[in-house]
């Protein structure tokens, strides 16, 4: 019998390390000083308040003296003290190695801290470049006005040191200016200096932004992105804009969601040792993509609820019990699946735990999830084929963190009456944890385990008000499933914070039922029928059709997964397999008369759902079972999938194995923006994510959590292009999406969550447009930088209004500026642009870093070579006649306010000088772009040495893909041989001059025929 040597131990009741968010944050009333606060003065009271928070000041401003910091920081840490040698070694191999960049010092704070030094005596010893596993053992220390010397001499305002290497770097602006524009400025450093002396500014991890009223923080992804884009240094290449990335900037908030904005309170809570320390050692997850996340305030809070649920449950001996575990609601997009991994990561580092099962309730989330988790850590996770291999993964102790699906986690409990994982200690978490786990496999499932912590997570919780019938009557709500809630952030807390994005909701009432249907005797399958009447269906598509293009903003253009695109793409979601049917074959039809080119990419998707006729608007899940379908549903869905191969080049059809991968390509061409609509039932409408996506045409009955599951479809943040989801309902479901916004925001969610109405936004464009007339007028040059800076920023705000304007039907003949005064503006606002972008080239202190360029909105009004064909075709009628000078101006004017057509200026008027008068305009301009195309091709193969044939093939394959590709083999096979007496600097130049220039090339020609 072992003996206790200590006969007075205490269990543990609960783990009392600090949460890392503060769980409510009450602001201290403090008298605010009615006088102006310069950006100096804001600094100081900020490093004033760091050092009350025991970081220790550093007068630091050159780099010798932070190489000394460094070097006695490292020494304390790991308790040594480096010779001189020893130092060199560890500091040019180890930390500031000449191959080093952004990534690599990333990849070391992230996954490789720990480092070896070999002694001056041979042995070695682990150096500690952060201890993670006791956060206090580090020194935290603040420096400001560090100036760093590279492209041109820069002064940063304030980095914090973390053992001596900078980990997180503050740019501060006076109150009253945008901090987009202290955003702008640290994009300026990445290109100037943070790279300069040993690179030791390469190691932030985290920016901060403020303007002392306002403050955010994001990770250096959105640098690397930004680096990447001026490597590639091509001016033309300046339309793939960084600026959407400040869309990921995040608010610092509190454990209620509370958002902690101004730069004191979040200094006394973010700059708490323990949450900066936590926040840089477990709350960033370095992908496989080598990008850096960092969790925003609720991701947090959730995970560590979980962990501590997961403590507590184990010292009361509660395994196996529903207080063991709990559920999270998160919104539909606030990003539930990196929350979920990062508490399954923290789990499996638990000593007690044996295994993590994450359990999905679709195979496509399956494969979904599976990526995503795969993506935040290679092998992370396992996924399973089969019911076979979850067995052997489930008997494999190296399997910590498995994904499966309750389909097939049912078959392996009911095939295996007994078996050892039953009674060890494992973490279950359900994603979307709505509806399909409630039943007989959860029941199942919770009967064989007996030592389980089970936790869901969801957007959409199931209330008493929203549970259905069905099924057994303890399992019907979310609570009686998984226990209590353990944290919430509510669609309203999303879009307050900007997370995700506002819905805009079109009611259709010119589409006319008939009588019948408002009849309530009229039973609701009755009713659906009525609503599948042809007129009505085709009256539906025809909607579509002459509004797809508003909608979805195709007049727009923006970067996207390397391609150029234009405008956005739609769900379409309808009431039945029958009536999915009738709108794709009224689709096909309407259809018929109108070239390929011109007509809408549409798909149709749906499979055998046994509630098929459930018009209650809750979403049942569809299987991926095609068997159950009537065979005329089956033959319709095999020959829509023969349209799509036909369309695409691919080979699926209605078998078992064919069709899950048809879904699979579907889901990926939606979220490249290749598909301009899909047909569906059921499907896509949970789960399914694409930023690309901003509409969903609605000819079904939703409500609760099906309603607010199917608009989340529409409402994630891409760009500054997107700024809605776009809900168009071909049926009255007002009082609906209140009842659901009521249940799952809370009663004022209304405002926040719907768009405002046309008049408010009207209201406020009009009061602009009135300001710009009576400000800048267009016969008078806008002189002095702060008259320029006034213009920009409200042109800018007209530029927000309209972008939101043009979706509203009411906003057409009623823009009040003429066409071409709009035009005279906006080529003033580009020409502005354009000077002040010199300007940050050429001078110490970049102007630029003062304002906020809309270019991405400027795409919004985009003129295309179709509307200058179309004048240079009445230039021609109109020669000799006096008006053709009216339409030269005319043209030129369109170009200048056209961000894509200014750099063809040149190609433009020199097509309009050649062509004659009695020349069909548009073949004469395909043979003019072609030529031309072709000299200035041969004129870079030529100065270049480039292989002719390969260069050719690279630039079509180029113009076929919609963008040069910067990596790979296909760029190294154009280049001229290389002298083994070269470096590879001389190669890396060479290939960066012909990116450059075939770069150049492909924005001018790209989209011109």
């Amino acid at each position: 019998m072992s003996h206790d040597p200590n006969p007075c131990r205490y269990e543990l009741i609960a783990l009392s390390n600090e949460s890392t968010v503060v769980a409510e944050f009450v602001p201290e009333l403090e008298v605010r000083e009615a006088t102006y606060q310069s950006e100096a003065a804001l600094e100081r009271a900020f490093i004033d308040q760091l050092q009350n928070q025991a970081y220790e000041y550093l007068p630091i401003v050159s780099e010798a003296a932070l190489l000394a910091n460094l070097r006695t920081r490292l020494g304390v840490l790991n308790k040594i003290e480096f010779s001189d040698a020893e130092w060199q070694r560890f500091f040019s191999e180890k930390i500031s190695s000449a191959n080093d960049g952004i990534i690599e010092k990333t990849a070391r704070v992230q996954e490789d801290h720990i480092q070896v030094l070999k002694r001056d005596d041979g042995t070695t010893k682990n150096i500690y470049l952060i201890d993670k596993a006791n956060i206090h053992n580090n020194t935290l220390q603040v420096i400001n006005q560090y100036e760093a010397e590279g492209a041109r001499v820069n002064r940063y305002d304030v980095t914090l040191l973390v053992n001596g290497l900078p980990m997180v770097h503050v740019e501060l602006k006076r109150r009253g200016v945008d901090i987009r524009e202290a955003f702008n400025q640290i994009n300026r450093y990445h290109r100037d200096s943070f790279w300069s002396e040993s690179g030791l500014f390469e190691y932030v991890q985290l920016f901060v932004i403020s303007n002392g009223t306002l403050t955010k923080y994001y990770s250096n992804t959105v640098r690397d992105g930004h680096l990447a884009e001026q490597r590639r240094k091509s001016s033309t290449n300046s339309k793939n804009k960084t600026s959407n990335n400040f869309s990921f900037t995040s608010w610092w908030a509190d454990a209620k969601n509370r958002p902690i904005m101004e730069l004191t309170g979040f200094t006394k809570t973010f700059f708490a040792k323990h949450t900066l320390l936590n926040i840089l050692t477990r709350y960033c997850v370095f992908d496989v993509d080598r990008k850096l996340l960092v969790m925003r305030p609720y991701q947090i809070v959730a995970a560590e609820r979980i962990l501590q649920r997961i403590g507590t449950a184990t010292n009361h001996k509660q395994l196996g019990t529903i207080a063991a575990g709990g559920y999270i609601w998160h919104t539909t997009g606030s990003g539930k699946t990196l929350t979920s991994f990062k508490a399954a990561q923290l789990a499996r580092g638990l000593r007690e735990i044996n295994k993590v099962l994450f359990v999905v309730d679709r195979k496509d989330l399956d494969y979904q999830t599976m990526r995503e988790y795969e993506r935040f850590e290679k092998g992370a996770a396992n996924s399973n084929a089969s019911t076979a291999v979850l067995q052997k993964q489930l008997e494999d102790p190296n399997a910590r963190i498995i994904i499966t699906t309750i389909q097939k986690l049912s078959r392996f409990v009911s095939s295996n009456k007994k078996h050892p994982v039953y009674d060890a200690h494992v973490v279950v978490i359900f994603d979307e944890c709505h509806r399909s786990q409630f039943g007989d496999m959860h029941t199942e499932i919770t009967r064989v385990f007996k030592r389980y912590h089970l936790f869901g997570f969801t957007g959409t919780p199931i209330f008493a008000d929203n549970a259905g019938n069905s099924g057994n009557p303890n399992l019907r709500t979310t609570e009686q499933a998984f226990g209590e809630k353990l944290h919430t952030y509510t669609i309203v807390d999303a879009i307050n914070d900007k997370n995700v994005l506002p819905f805009r909701i079109d009611y259709i009432n010119t589409i006319k039922e008939a009588p019948t249907i408002r009849d309530k005797k009229v039973s609701a399958i009755d009713t659906e029928r009525a609503l599948l009447d042809s007129a009505r269906i085709t009256q539906v598509v025809g909607y579509i059709r002459e509004h797809f293009d508003q909608k979805t903003k195709r007049s727009s253009t923006y970067h996207h997964a390397g391609k150029r695109q234009a405008g956005f793409n739609s769900l379409f979601a309808t009431a039945s397999i029958e009536a999915a049917k009738r709108y794709y074959a009224e689709f096909i039809h309407q259809q018929q008369e109108i070239s390929p080119a011109q007509r809408l990419k549409v798909g149709l998707i749906f499979s055998f759902s046994a509630n098929e006729d459930d018009v209650d608007g809750l979403l049942d899940d569809e299987a991926f079972e095609t068997e159950g379908l009537d065979q005329s549903s089956r033959d319709f869905l095999d020959g829509a999938i023969q349209d799509y191969n036909t369309l695409f080049g691919t080979n699926f059809d209605t078998s078992v194995d064919k069709f899950q991968n048809y879904y699979k390509d579907l889901s990926q061409r939606l979220k490249k923006r290749e598909l301009d609509l899909v047909i569906v039932v059921n499907m896509f409408l949970t789960g399914f994510d694409a930023t690309t996506l901003n509409t969903l045409w609605v000819d079904k009955n939703l409500r609760a959590h099906g309603l607010i599951q199917a608009y989340s479809r529409t409402n994630r943040i891409l760009n500054s292009v997107k700024t809605y989801g776009n809900i168009v309902s071909f049926r009255n479901l007002e009082q609906e999406t209140n009842d659901a916004l009521a249940l799952f925001g809370n009663k004022e969610a209304q405002g926040i969550v719907l768009l405002k109405p046309y008049a408010e936004y009207y209201t406020e464009y009009r009061k602009k447009i009135a300001e710009l007339l009576a400000l800048f007028p267009l016969d008078q040059t806008i002189t002095g930088e702060t008259a320029q800076k006034a213009f920009i920023k409200l042109f800018g705000a007209i530029l927000r209004l309209k972008n939101i304007l043009t979706s509203f039907d009411d906003f057409s003949g009623n823009e009040i500026l003429s066409e071409r005064d709009f035009q005279d503006y906006q080529s003033l606002y580009l020409n502005l642009y354009a000077e002040f972008r010199r300007t940050a080239d050429a001078d110490k202190e970049s102007i630029n870093d003062d304002v906020v360029f809309e270019i991405e909105l400027i795409k919004q009004v985009e003129i295309n070579v179709d509307y200058i064909l179309m004048l240079v075709e009445k230039y021609l009628k109109a020669k000799g006649s006096g008006q053709d000078r009216e339409i030269r101006a005319t043209i030129e004017r369109a170009i200048n306010a056209s961000p894509s057509l200014r750099n063809k200026k040149d190609l433009i008027e020199q097509f309009v000088e050649s062509i004659s008068t009695t020349a069909k305009v548009d073949k004469a301009w395909l043979a003019f772009v072609a030529a031309r195309k072709k000299e200035e091709l041969e004129q870079i193969i030529t100065d270049e040495r480039l292989n002719a044939e390969e260069t050719k093939t690279f630039v079509e394959n180029a113009f076929r893909d919609g963008a040069i590709p910067a990596t790979g083999t296909a760029i190294t096979k154009i280049l001229p041989p290389v002298s083994r007496f070269s470096g590879n600097n001389d190669h890396s130049e060479k290939k960066q001059t012909v990116l450059d220039k075939l770069g150049a090339f492909f924005e001018r020609y790209f989209g011109l025929t």
